[in-house]
């Protein structure tokens, strides 16, 4: 979807925005955004008390299919997308491996995906390797910390495997990405900013 600056602003408008970030973004906007966008500038908006850096932001679209580049890394004051990539969605999400996102959840056990606005935490070395924590801001997903549902990277998400199989592999819930991207997103995407995932 193409957003011209009038589109955005209206949008930042029409949410409340009134950060100096989303203002630059709206003066130097050009090309194609994410379609999410104007949803993502008003919950950052909205929760500005709790995000402490909102010069970039990570959107994931999961109304798009797995197979499809679905997370992008927004700079707002420059303006544009710095990066966009492959990410994973929860097996509980997606029970038939069908590479649509069909149901979200913020249980505990159930290997879903939850939606909705998210800060990153710490950086930790676990089990994926170098991983970032989330902290959920929404009852739908306010158990993420608690579920460890973090950003991470993962083998079974790779532009091979969704040329091969027509889709990536499945996460239990969290954000994973391909080992070749997790260390740029990880700097990029640092503590203390917003994660906006949704389905429209």
């Amino acid at each position: 979807m193409k957003l011209n600056r009038r589109h955005l602003l209206g949008a930042m408008v029409a949410g409340g925005a009134g950060l100096v970030a989303t203002r630059s973004l709206a003066a130097t906007l050009c090309g194609e955004m994410p379609a999410l966008l104007p949803h993502a500038l008003a919950a950052l908006e909205l929760n500005a008390g709790r995000i402490a850096q909102r010069d970039r932001i990570g959107i994931v679209n999961f109304s798009a299919h797995s197979r499809l580049p679905r997370f992008q890394l927004i700079d707002l004051q420059g303006g544009q997308v710095l990066k966009t990539m492959l990410v994973a969605h929860g097996s509980g999400s997606d029970p038939g491996a069908t590479g649509w996102t069909e149901r979200f959840s913020n249980r505990a056990g159930s290997n879903a995906s939850s939606k909705g606005v998210f800060v990153t935490g710490q950086t930790y070395v676990g089990k994926h390797g170098r991983s970032r924590k989330l902290i959920g801001l929404e009852p739908q997903n306010e158990a993420a910390e608690r579920r460890a549902i973090v950003i991470h990277g993962a083998d079974y998400v790779s532009q091979g495997l969704a040329l091969e199989q027509g889709r990536i592999g499945r996460s239990q819930g969290c954000f994973a990405v391909s080992r070749a991207e997790i260390g740029d997103l990880l700097e990029m995407l640092g503590e203390g900013r917003m994660l906006y995932a949704w389905k429209g």
